[in-house]
């Protein structure tokens, strides 16, 4: 049983949560009838909130921000935009299940090809609460179930005509004066009548005299989100914090927050001083290393709209220039990047697709039945210099030939990641089976992507793969570099170049002579060069029965590669230590008894398809001896990576 499976069973009955139990952003295109949403979140029993937003059209109450909760029920929304009363469609969000929601055909939340974005929030301890509550007209308590105090509570009435009224931790030196009002752009105002200048507790937030927060009669409806601090209960050993209510201080020079985890979800709003608008990003519509995305706006019925402003790295975010204005004091809610739940199975986190090989009505056009975070592009044909690519969801729409030491090139209309199920736009429409794409998945213990900027000199970096890296790929984004990679068996003292057939080189640049562990990774001056370069780590380990990240020694004859898999290898990357191409073989091309077609991620050669180098195997591979790879020639040492 591997580390992370014995640490999820320390808690009682190995329930721990994780994010991807209580949170989730889902993207899906209406259809003008009925349709279920299944993200995973249990609705049903636990209760919780569900937030729609139109993503294509503004300007019209038609594409409000509309939200649906488990306490009020099915049918009835409030608008984040608007200080209307509650609404009841019969048509809209029908029913709370069990993992997820569903849809009637209602345009406003349903209509026949629009894209929208949902954000689910699941009642839990120390994450998300939503309580109602009947006005006094005095100052009163009103119970909740966080576990802990608030860091953002969102209010509103629902009876009539009033404006939300939001407290939120950060918002000044003393929050409890103050409110903001999540339907309007202005500024923080002081008011004793809204909290009657009283800190919510882990039980109880009090309201004032205020008719927005407590007339005699009038009915409620609170949106309370947690703020963890080093005391969250979540992931695999129970103790990981998954989401911040903070705030930071605007500058014209940049800034970085730091989290202690990469946010997946950033709710913004500057506080002080200043007027603007609250925005919501999130890592499923483009929210990258590379600061480029879109944003949609809790206070306006507009469409999204694409910005170039914050980027996000694995402890948080940053900015290099002003995000409004010297000096202003913005608040966040920020949610951490999932999932935490370690994989059972390889294709939970892998898949292979040709282009669309499925001949689909609409992209995305290279599917593999999860949210996939990276993805190579094969040629069959070969002959192209844009040829094999590695690209990742962390830096949008560029990618990078691993056959050159070339920077990153841009291709959006293919490297499109905005879709539940895979990747690939408008550019991957054409069908054929030429175009190969092997999709990953982040997840502890199998794969991570890590986006860097340098600094100079030698660094430590911080990831999320929870295990130590068993192998690296790295590259210079920016710059015409080799792209050098880390394996365990050859160690920390030098490199293997990915785009060369180079063997092992040695250098205490790439990596200072030290190895990886569970939590940081070292880079020397070669992959630190300066602030002017942004890198990418690919970061690969063993997950029992789902990967393998090793080494063997050939025999000149044929031998089995046993990883530990019960079904055989779907992916086999090979690369011999003193030299050669870095040979892929995989399922969908063909790992069978006989020839099997093979491709070289230093090459744009066409694949070979005349020698019989690999076998399939249950256990994982055999690999024989032909002079055609020489991936097996006696005493040679070779490294491996295999997914199950």
């Amino acid at each position: 049983m591997s580390n992370f499976k014995k640490l999820m069973m320390t808690t009682a009955g190995g329930a721990a949560l994780n994010v991807e139990d209580v949170f989730s952003t889902y993207l899906y295109e209406g259809n003008g009838s009925t349709q279920t949403i299944t993200n995973g979140i249990d609705l049903d029993g636990e209760g919780g909130l569900v937030w729609l937003k139109n993503r294509d059209e503004g300007n019209a109450s038609a594409w409000s921000n509309f939200l649906f909760d488990t306490e009020r029920g099915a049918t009835k929304n409030v608008r984040a935009d608007s200080g209307g009363s509650e609404e009841t469609y019969a048509n809209s969000l029908t029913a709370f299940n069990s993992d997820g929601f569903s849809l009637g055909d209602l345009f406003n939340t349903n209509g026949n090809g629009y894209n929208f974005a949902s954000w689910t929030f699941r009642k839990a301890p120390r994450f998300f609460d939503v309580v109602t509550y009947t006005g006094t007209g005095s100052v009163r308590t009103v119970s909740h179930n966080l576990g802990v105090a608030p860091g953002c509570i969102m209010v509103k009435r629902t009876d009539t005509f009033s404006d939300w009224q939001v407290y939120h931790r950060s918002n000044t030196a003393s929050p409890e004066t103050d409110y903001l009002v999540l339907n309007s752009t202005a500024a923080t105002v002081d008011s004793n009548t809204r909290w009657n200048d009283t800190a919510p507790t882990d039980s109880v937030f009090t309201v004032g005299t205020e008719a927005r927060v407590n007339a005699s009669g009038g009915t409620y409806v609170a949106y309370l989100f947690a703020h963890n601090d080093g005391d969250g209960e979540f992931g695999p050993n129970g103790d990981a914090d998954i989401i911040k209510c903070g705030g930071f201080t605007d500058s014209s020079s940049g800034w970085s927050v730091d989290l202690g985890f990469e946010p997946q979800f950033l709710l913004t709003k500057p506080a002080t001083f200043v007027s603007g608008n609250w925005e919501i990003v999130d890592t499923m519509r483009g929210f990258t290393a590379d600061r480029s995305y879109t944003r949609l706006y809790p206070n306006l019925t507009n469409a999204e709209q694409t910005v170039t402003k914050v980027g996000v790295n694995s402890t948080g975010f940053f900015s290099p220039t002003a995000y409004v204005s010297q000096g202003v004091t913005i608040i966040y809610i920020a949610i951490r990047r999932g999932p935490m739940r370690v994989p059972e199975s390889g294709a939970d986190v892998f898949a292979l697709d040709t282009q669309n090989s499925g001949s689909y009505s609409s992209p995305p056009y290279y599917r593999s039945g999860f949210v996939t975070d990276a993805a190579m592009r094969l040629y069959r044909t070969g002959g192209s210099s844009s040829y094999p690519w590695f690209a990742s969801r962390m830096t949008g729409p560029t990618n990078l030939v691993t056959s050159s030491n070339a920077a990153q090139v841009t291709n959006a209309s293919t490297n499109d990641w905005d879709y539940m199920e895979g990747w690939g736009g408008s550019g991957a429409s054409s069908i054929t089976t030429v175009l190969v794409s092997p999709m990953f998945r982040r997840a502890p213990g199998f794969f991570d992507v890590v986006a860097y900027q340098g600094t100079s000199g030698t660094a430590t970096k911080p990831h999320n793969l929870g295990v130590v890296p068993e192998m690296m790929i790295f590259k210079n984004r920016n710059d015409t570099d080799p792209w050098p990679v880390y394996h365990s068996a050859t160690g920390s003292g030098g490199y293997i170049p990915l785009n060369l057939t180079s063997g092992y080189l040695t250098s205490s640049l790439a990596f200072n002579n030290t190895a990886p562990t569970d939590s940081v990774f070292t880079v020397g001056s070669t992959l630190n060069f300066s602030s002017s370069f942004n890198y990418i780590a690919y970061l690969f380990a063993t997950l029992d029965g789902v990967s393998k990240v090793g080494s063997y020694t050939g025999n000149g004859t044929s031998q089995t590669i046993d990883c530990g898999f019960t079904s055989g290898a779907r992916f086999i990357l090979i690369k011999r230590s003193t030299g050669g191409d870095w040979y892929v073989w995989d399922a969908t091309r063909g790992i069978v008894t006989g020839n099997d077609p093979h491709l070289s991620l230093n090459s744009t050669a066409a694949e070979v398809t005349t020698d019989d180098s690999v076998d399939p195997d249950s256990s994982g591979f055999i690999v024989n001896q032909v002079a055609a790879t020489n991936i097996n020639v006696s005493s040679a040492s070779y490294i491996f990576y295999a997914i199950a």
